[in-house]
Order: C-alpha cells, then structure tokens, then sequence
C-alpha cells in the first residue's frame, strides 16, 4: 500500500520538487563521471584513430604513385605508337623503298661530332652509306656499322655534306653541317633567288642520297655581291633531340663517284 501510495503522489507531481532535490546531485556526479570517461576514451582511442589515418593516407599515396607510374608508362607507350604510324606512313608514301625500323639507343658524346646509335646491325642487313631517315625527313647516313648495331651520321656533322634542290626551283645546292650543328646552305648562285620559308629536299646527284626527301627550310638568307655564290642558314626538319626511332632505306645503293672527279691537287 505504501509503494502504490508513493506511485501516486509521484504520477500526481506532489513529490516531484522533492525527488528533484534528491535526484540532483546523482545526475550531477552521473554527468561529472560521464565527461571523464568520455576524456579518457579520447586520450586511449585518438592516437590509434590517428595512427590509422596516417597508415592509410600513406597508403592512398602509394596508390596514386604507382597510377601515375602506369599513366606515364601509357603515355610513353602512345607516344611509341603514333611514332611507329608516322614512320609506317612514311614508308607507304615511298613504296618504291625498302626500310628496316631502329630504336636510337645511344649518341655521340664529343661535342664536335653528330652521330646516334642505332640498334639494328650487319645480321638485320645493315650496310655502310645506307640513308637514314624518319617521318619528318632526313637524318644521316650508316656510317659505322657491327653485327648488333650502326653509328648514323647525323646531316648536322661537319663531315656530312647533302646534294639538294627546292622545292619550287630547278637549281640545285649542297647543305653542310658544322661543329655547332647548325646547317649551311652554300653553293647556290647568285642570281638565283632563294627566300626565307623555302623548303629544301634531297637531290639525288652524288649518289649518296635518294632524291625527295625533305631535308630542312631556309631561316637567313645572306647575299654579298663579291661573292660567287650566296649562303642561308637551314633550320633541319628532323629535331634530333626528340629522336627515337627511324628507318633506314636498304634497298638504295651508294654510289661512289670521288674517283671520277677532277684531281684537285
């Protein structure tokens, strides 16, 4: 009977002040209580939290080294690819030539000399004097050559000497390389008149090269009255630096024709 009375003096609110006198300094230690473990359970849990955060967040950048790593590999596998279709277009503009495809592999050291290596040899059908070009236009010429691999000479060594025409002309002219790997057009006659833009291919006369074969463009043209013929600095259309691959033209026949010229001693 007790119980059931104080049931309803608490349902009726007649001892609800006087609960909350009592209740009041439970809920206060309850609440005190409640904070501390709550500030214990950060101090234990956090660094682990932590640690963990750091655990992964190095491992979400290894992931994304090693995606970047795959995206650079795909980028220079494409870059590989649309070389490969410019050199096999290339090679569908001039059936009448027949080519083996190289990897450049290595180049000259000497700061005088302009030659790449090449990593095809003798055993592929490598000759010495077989022209050496790419999509872009000419390169050189074998010049060395063992059973794995041939030095080219580059068209901007100062031993590499190019019979040429224009484009639009019929006159004709040499280019030579020098030291500094600049190109130089000589031997053209004064009166011919030669511009700056025009294109510049390969001859064929002296039976080194085969002729049409784009080989640079004139950038400065100079022209000095006492002299017989005027010169023009030729910007090449190959950019040697960026090379990576070429082909090497093996069906076309060097002809030496040094013994049938004029002795000029």
């Amino acid at each position: 009977m007790l119980v059931a009375g104080l049931i309803l003096l608490a349902l009726s609110g007649v001892l609800r002040p006087i609960l909350g006198v009592v209740m009041d300094p439970f809920v206060s230690v309850q609440r005190w209580l409640s904070e501390r473990f709550m500030a214990l359970y950060d101090f234990f849990t956090l660094p682990r939290d932590v640690t963990e955060l750091l655990q992964r967040n190095a491992q979400l950048e290894n992931e994304v080294s090693n995606l970047q790593s795959q995206v650079i590999q795909l980028q220079e596998q494409l870059s590989e690819t649309e070389v490969l279709y410019s050199l096999l277009d290339f090679a569908r503009a001039r059936p009448q030539d027949q080519y083996i495809a190289a990897a450049v592999i290595g180049q000259d050291p000497s700061p005088f000399l302009h030659y790449v290596i090449i990593d095809r040899g003798s055993d592929e059908g490598i000759r010495y004097g077989m022209p050496v070009v790419t999509q872009q236009g000419l390169v050189g010429r074998v010049d060395a050559v063992t059973s794995s691999a041939s030095r080219v000479q580059l068209v901007t060594d100062p031993g590499a000497v190019v019979n040429i025409k224009f484009q639009n002309k019929s006159e004709s002219g040499q280019v030579q390389g020098s030291v500094t790997g600049e190109i130089t057009l000589e031997m053209v006659s004064q009166t011919l008149s030669i511009n700056t833009g025009d294109i510049l291919l390969t001859s064929g006369l002296g039976g080194n090269f085969p002729a049409d074969i784009l080989v640079g463009q004139l950038i400065d043209v100079e022209k000095t009255e006492n002299n017989l013929f005027q010169s023009a600095d030729v910007q090449p259309v190959v950019d040697f630096n960026a090379m990576r691959a070429v082909l090497v033209i093996t069906n076309f026949e060097r002809i030496n024709i040094e013994p049938l010229l004029p002795d000029q001693g």
